[in-house]
């Protein structure tokens, strides 16, 4: 097997995005995430980029596969796409900018367009180490998070604050989502009819039927 730890075999590959506006802090979140990496000098998110970090979740390893997308608005038509086949987004606004955080209804109504209906969103405040800059509380954000139906985490890219916790919270509730999904899935498949060897079930339509049987009669 290979030394290499994005080689290993993995059980379930999980595709989620960073989202929000310019300049929130989604690429270092990302890097801290993927390989315990900050940039003061991080430069804007070109379209869209992606990174992959392993995840142990019990006896099974999660292939995560974050993607890091653009908040530029000149490149919202690209990015909308990318939402495609995503299972989660860490949604992100910086506590220091009010206006990346009225942004968030925007952004939730992007993902209820292009998302999946069960996708699972995690609410990030990045930031907080400048909290002398504080322009959002921490308690607007949790009660922007309860009404939305969102996990809420503040975190500090800067200084590895809760960065793990967001991303971990989010890849794991995706698992146990597909776990249900399993499990109803083989509830369902254990309830269907099973026959013998060689023989084949044939369904028939009622409607069908009936109404053959009404044209035959108003033809005599």
């Amino acid at each position: 097997m290979s030394s290499d730890p994005y080689e290993e075999e993995c059980d379930y590959l999980f595709k989620a995005v960073l989202i929000g506006d310019a300049a929130v802090g989604k690429s270092n979140l990302l890097s801290r995430f993927a390989g315990d990496d900050f940039r003061l000098d991080s430069k804007p998110t070109i379209g869209v980029e992606f990174a992959y970090r392993n995840v142990k979740i019990g006896d099974k390893l999660i292939k995560a596969q974050i993607w890091d997308t653009a908040g530029q608005e000149r490149f919202r038509a690209i990015t909308s796409s990318y939402y495609r086949g995503a299972l989660g987004a860490l949604l992100v606004y910086d506590i220091t900018r009010r206006a990346t955080f009225d942004s968030i209804k925007r952004w939730l109504r992007e993902i209820r367009e292009f998302g999946k209906s069960d996708m699972v969103v995690v609410l990030v405040g990045n930031k907080s180490d400048l909290g002398r800059s504080r322009e959002v509380s921490e308690e607007e954000g949790r009660n922007l998070a309860e009404i939305e139906d969102l996990f809420f985490m503040e975190t500090s890219a800067l200084q590895n604050f809760h960065v793990e916790e967001a991303f971990l919270h989010m890849v794991t509730r995706i698992y146990e989502i597909t776990m249900q999904k399993n499990l109803e899935a083989k509830e369902i498949e254990s309830t269907v009819p099973t026959l013998p060897a060689g023989k084949e079930m044939i369904n028939i339509n009622i409607d069908q039927v009936t109404a053959t049987k009404q044209s035959t009669c108003c033809l005599n």
